[in-house]
């Protein structure tokens, strides 16, 4: 089995209300209009998320992906995405967690994970096997670190009306 894994936490603070932040972040419109490499994201009548994805990797070049998620936990203090029960290749999880420590100011801790498993490193690309997982993997964390980074410093200037 050739996997590649990435992933990403970070904690940000954002001065608007936090009813109106929680809103956002469940909001995955937002994710495909401020998300560098979110080509679309559409949900379907079963209310799964489908999300194409583009990342330049080095060494492979530019990946394609889709990931099917569905919303798995939705509370005042954490919204949760997750892989749908039949997706094996393409597994996308994130999580926003919530602090209110006042009126209007939220603080947010934001998890992505991203696995890709094939058979055949081939069946991701057709120079993956040469680069290798270890490569990918962290070539893939530094692609998805910037593509949320971006998307976090928009949200928030969005979010504080800046």
């Amino acid at each position: 089995m050739f996997t590649i894994k990435a992933g990403f936490t970070d904690d940000i603070e954002i001065r608007a209300e936090g009813a109106r932040v929680r809103e956002f972040f469940l909001d995955l419109q937002n994710f495909a209009e401020l998300m560098p490499g979110v080509d679309s994201i559409r949900m379907d009548a079963d209310g799964v998320a489908h999300w194409r994805v583009a990342a330049e990797i080095p060494v492979v070049g530019k990946m394609e992906q889709n990931f099917a998620v569905k919303l798995e936990e939705s509370n005042e203090n954490r919204i949760e995405w997750g892989p749908t029960n039949i997706e094996s290749g393409n597994l996308l999880r994130f999580s926003a967690d919530f602090e209110y420590p006042e009126a209007n100011l939220t603080k947010m801790r934001f998890t992505e994970h991203v696995e890709l498993r094939r058979e055949k490193a081939r069946e991701l690309h057709f120079l993956a096997g040469m680069a290798g997982e270890a490569l990918i993997s962290a070539e893939m964390t530094k692609s998805v670190s910037a593509m949320i980074r971006v998307f976090m410093e928009k949200a928030k200037n969005r979010l504080e009306g800046k």
